[in-house]
C-alpha cells in the first residue's frame, strides 16, 4: 500500500528564489518524476499558498496539487488545519518550519545552523524566530534531513538531536541551467562592464560570507602581484549588516547586485576563479556551480564546504587573508594546477544530482512505509 504524502510547496512560487525555495522546487520536482518509475508510486499532494505556474511540477494521476489561500500564519493556521482533514500519513516541509499542531508523521529539511555560529550576522528577531522554529521542528519531526553532515552534527550539538533521527541528503545542482552560449557571455560583459580577467564571488553581500576579508584579500594580492587589470567581481544583493566600508581603499571592484539563474553560467565560466571562504555554510551551491561550469574553487576549510569540494579545489582559513590571497596567487600563476582543479571538480560536481537526491528520498519514505 502506498503511503499518502503531503508536502508543504508553498515556498515554490517564489519569483526570486533562495537557495532554501530552489531546492524545495528542484527537489520536489525530481521527486515526483521519480515517483512514476517506482513499482507502487507514493500518493502526494502537493500544496500552496499561492498558484503555482502550470508547468512548475510534472502533472500526473499520482500527484494533486491543492491551494490553499491565506493571508498570514499560511503554515501554521491553514496548512495545519488541511492536515488535521486529510490526516496524511507524512507531511514533508522542505524549506521551512513544521506547523505547530497537525497528526502523524513527519519529515523536515534543516539547510543551516549559521545563526548558532554568527548570532551577530542575523537581525535578532529574525534569530530568535529562527532558533525556535528550528528546535520545534527538529523536536516534532519523525526524521530530520540534513544538507550536509556538518548541519547534521550541529543539529546534535545545538539542539541534542538524536542521531538515529537524522539523515543526510545533499541537494542537487542543476546543470542544465547553467548552460549557455557564446552570445550570453558577451551580452553578460557589455551589460556589466566586465574586466577581461577577474575572480569572483555569487552570494548575498553579508557578514557571514566573509565579504570583508575577500576584499582584503583581493588588495593584499593587488599589492603583491602588481596587477591592477584583473578585477574583483561580487555578484549579489546587499544583505543584512552589509556595509559600504568592506569596499574602501579597493581597486578594479565591481558590483553586479542580484544574478538571475539564467546568467550564473556565462559569469562563473568567465572567472579565473570562485573566491567562497564563507564562515559558515550548511550546504554552499555556488561551489558545485563554479565546478560544473569549469571554474576553479577557493573555499573554506570550514562547515560544509570541505564535503563539498574534497580534493577538487583549495581549502583556506576563511579568517587568514594572507591564505585566500596565497591560493589566489596559485590559480593565477599556475595553470597545471588550475587544469587540473577543473578536471577535479567537474568529477566532483557531478556526484551533486537532483535524481540522486530524489532516490534517497525515496529510501528515506520507505522507511515511514515500514512504520506503518
Amino acid at each position: 500500500m502506498s503511503l499518502r504524502i503531503a508536502i508543504d510547496a508553498s515556498r515554490t512560487t517564489a519569483e526570486r528564489p533562495t537557495g532554501t525555495e530552489h531546492y524545495a522546487r528542484r527537489l520536489i520536482h525530481a521527486f515526483v518524476e521519480a515517483n512514476l518509475a517506482r513499482d507502487e508510486p507514493q500518493d502526494i499532494a502537493l500544496y500552496f499558498r499561492d498558484a503555482p505556474p502550470a508547468d512548475l511540477f510534472p502533472s500526473n494521476s499520482v500527484t494533486r496539487q491543492i491551494v490553499l489561500p491565506w493571508p498570514r500564519a499560511w503554515t501554521h493556521l491553514r496548512f495545519a488545519r488541511e492536515l488535521w482533514a486529510t490526516r496524511p500519513d507524512v507531511c514533508f516541509v522542505p524549506a521551512h518550519t513544521l506547523p505547530l499542531l497537525f497528526p502523524g508523521h513527519a519529515l523536515v529539511t534543516v539547510h543551516d545552523l549559521g545563526y548558532k555560529h554568527f548570532p551577530t550576522a542575523h537581525p535578532q528577531m529574525q534569530r530568535r524566530y529562527l532558533d525556535i522554529t528550528t528546535a520545534h521542528s527538529q523536536g516534532r519531526a519523525t526524521i530530520v534531513l540534513a544538507d550536509s553532515r556538518a548541519t547534521a552534527e550541529d543539529l546534535k550539538r545545538y539542539y541534542g538531536s538524536p542521531q538515529e533521527k537524522i539523515r543526510v541528503l545533499y541537494p542537487g545542482v542543476d546543470a542544465d541551467s547553467l548552460r549557455f552560449e557564446a552570445k550570453d557571455i558577451a551580452r553578460l560583459r557589455d551589460r556589466f562592464q566586465l574586466p577581461e580577467r577577474f575572480f569572483l564571488f555569487i552570494g548575498t553581500l553579508q557578514p557571514r560570507k566573509n565579504i570583508q576579508g575577500i576584499v582584503n584579500a583581493f588588495k593584499q594580492w593587488q599589492q603583491q602581484s602588481g596587477d591592477r587589470q584583473t578585477g574583483l567581481v561580487l555578484a549579489g544583493g546587499k544583505g543584512w549588516l552589509f556595509d559600504e566600508n568592506w569596499l574602501a581603499g579597493a581597486e578594479n571592484v565591481r558590483m553586479l547586485g542580484y544574478i538571475d539563474e539564467g546568467d550564473k553560467g556565462a559569469l562563473l565560466s568567465q572567472a579565473l576563479a570562485l573566491l567562497f571562504p564563507s564562515f559558515h555554510e550548511g550546504f554552499g551551491f555556488p561551489v558545485i556551480e563554479a565546478m560544473i561550469c569549469g571554474t576553479p574553487v577557493i573555499a573554506s576549510n570550514t562547515s560544509s564546504l570541505p564535503e563539498l569540494v574534497g580534493e577538487a579545489g583549495l581549502l583556506v582559513d576563511p579568517r587568514d587573508t594572507t591564505a585566500i590571497s596565497a591560493a589566489m596567487e596559485r590559480y593565477n600563476s599556475d595553470a597545471n594546477l588550475r587544469e587540473s582543479m577543473i578536471g577535479r571538480g567537474k568529477r566532483q560536481a557531478a556526484t551533486f544530482t537532483w535524481e540522486r537526491a530524489a532516490g534517497r528520498l525515496h529510501e528515506i519514505f520507505d522507511e515511514f512505509q515500514q512504520m506503518q
